[in-house]
């Protein structure tokens, strides 16, 4: 028997039971006996059957599944944020599906059309696209959504984000008291938001000090790209190069970080070279990384609950409070280092 004509009633039959006991041991395998429950295992191995779990949620009008749709999960701080959104939603009893846009839009469409076909319970997701104006059409349709990683503009817009502006100020503030006068930031594009906020912050530090600040805009933030930034650099005279590197990301900062040691240069008596979203891979470097860390399991726990539960209007945006981590990167020998 071809497995997709598999119906529950075969299985029912094959293992010599009833429909419902069938149903309890997909739904509720607890109040199913230890003996029926294997023959009911092996009717199913037997039979080839595929539970319909799309159309159950259709009958039920509920899902137990939740979608998260990533940016990039070669970022470790994805990674991170997908992994800590699966523990708190298994800890609920809620599964999730995973996507990987790359940061491309019509992969981002694609994913979003297929949770809402398949009657997700709700949608997670971290964007670096203009995204508001497809959330609210999913909104309208009746499917939930929760932005991570910004702040959304519409109030209806659930959020739940790191206080990237406030990230920016802390490692500003460090550039700054560490007596650092000549400070490049890598990291545009100013449309893709976190790193607008960032930005924002790091100007908001050094406005009114004697520290000049440069903008260095690329289209990707990844390890390769934080290398050819810091070949471009590298290569200005001595007395045109900045003092402090601050990278919108730890991929982008390792990178650059590669690069500068290769060439000879000093880190952090000659360049100092901050990154941001403590990635696993900041601590690890040849050169401790300086970074800013974002409390990911607080993200997903209060994206999955704001998902699950709704929130209050007052409540729609949350943020997180963002920590400095000071690492030999960005601290010069003798001088007090943060604990990590």
């Amino acid at each position: 028997m071809a497995s997709t004509r598999v119906a529950l009633r075969d299985v029912a039959e094959h293992a010599g039971v009833s429909v419902g006991a069938v149903s309890h041991y997909l739904n509720h395998p607890e109040r199913v006996a230890a003996a029926t429950a294997e023959r009911i295992g092996e009717a199913i191995d037997a039979l080839g059957y595929v539970p319909n779990i799309a159309g159950r949620h259709l009958r039920r009008g509920v899902s137990d599944v939740i979608g998260f749709v990533a940016p990039d999960l070669s970022n470790p701080h994805f990674l991170e944020l997908s992994t800590s959104i699966e523990d708190v939603a298994q800890e609920r009893g809620i599964r999730v599906f995973l996507a990987n846009s790359r940061g491309v839009t019509e992969r981002e469409n694609i994913y979003l059309s297929l949770f809402e076909e398949y009657k997700v319970r709700g949608i997670v997701i971290a964007s670096h696209q203009p995204i508001e104006h497809r959330l609210a059409a999913l909104r309208r349709r009746g499917t939930p959504t929760v932005l991570v990683g910004q702040r959304a503009e519409a109030p209806e817009q659930m959020w739940v984000s790191t206080d990237n502006i406030r990230g920016g100020e802390l490692i500003g503030r460090h550039l700054v008291e560490s007596g650092r006068r000549r400070v490049v930031f890598v990291g545009g594009a100013a449309d893709v938001p976190q790193v607008a906020d960032r930005l924002t912050g790091l100007r908001r530090a050094l406005d009114g000090t004697a520290t000049h600040l440069e903008v260095v805009s690329v289209d990707d933030r990844t390890v390769d790209v934080g290398s050819e930034v810091a070949t471009s650099i590298l290569s200005r005279p001595e007395s045109e190069r900045p003092d402090a590197v601050a990278c919108a990301n730890d991929l982008l900062a390792l990178g650059f970080l590669r690069t500068t040691i290769a060439r000879g240069v000093r880190v952090p008596e000659e360049l100092a070279i901050t990154g941001y979203d403590d990635t696993v891979f900041a601590q690890a470097s040849l050169v401790p990384l300086t970074s800013v860390g974002q409390d990911s399991p607080a993200v997903a726990s209060r994206a999955v609950a704001a998902l699950l539960d709704g929130a209050p209007e007052s409540r729609f945006g949350q943020l997180t409070e963002p920590r400095l981590v000071l690492r030999e990167s960005s601290v010069r020998q003798g001088s007090r280092r943060a604990a990590d």
